[in-house]
């Protein structure tokens, strides 16, 4: 099953990066597919270590969907990495293989530490809106913009009928980033 997450990583520097990723979610072991491009791979790749957080708040994955946003992070208490402050639960997780094959890499971990602030209620209609537009800003350079922008109007009515403030701050912030976004990045349509 694949559970939309924010992963946390350290590069080897220090600095840290904020990332949302669809992840294989399972009790003991969780599957990080980042492309091999990404820093989450160079950083997951060099500590061998990340976070996986589960967040009620689509904010934090619409702004990392599109930048490397800060945000409060409390160090992890089992590995070289970073929760973030306000997530609702979190798995602290230690790599165990990698398959670096590109474009996708496939890295099993071992969840070594887990840890709970509050109940994880789940997301609403406008949540799950949410997440899908924030899929597609980091796919324009892959679909066609007319699907990307009929996606977007159609989720904008989902959004429109049932969110709250956090949503429709989430929904713009990502249909603004989507609408200024040079035409060169997509992809023509078949």
């Amino acid at each position: 099953m694949i559970v939309e997450t924010i992963v946390t990583t350290i590069a080897a520097g220090g600095g840290i990066n904020i990332a949302p990723m669809g992840v294989e979610w399972g009790d003991d072991v969780i599957v990080l597919k980042p492309f091999v491009d990404t820093a989450t791979y160079r950083n997951v790749t060099a500590v061998g270590a990340a976070v996986v957080n589960l967040t009620d708040d689509v904010r934090v994955f619409a702004r990392a969907a599109i930048s490397n946003p800060e945000y409060p992070t409390v160090p992890a208490a089992a590995v070289r990495g970073v929760v973030l402050a306000d997530c609702c639960t979190w798995r602290e997780v230690e790599v165990r293989s990698i398959d670096s094959a590109p474009p996708r890499s496939r890295i099993e971990t071992a969840v070594v530490h887990r840890g709970a602030r509050r109940e994880f209620v789940g997301f609403n209609r406008a949540c799950h809106a949410v997440l899908e537009t924030a899929i597609y800003a980091t796919r324009l350079h892959l679909l066609a913009r007319d699907f990307v922008e009929s996606e977007l109007a159609r989720l904008q009515v989902i959004v429109d009928k049932t969110a709250g403030p956090r949503e429709r701050e989430a929904m713009q912030i990502l249909a603004d980033y989507i609408r200024a976004a040079p035409r060169d990045r997509e992809r023509p349509a078949p």
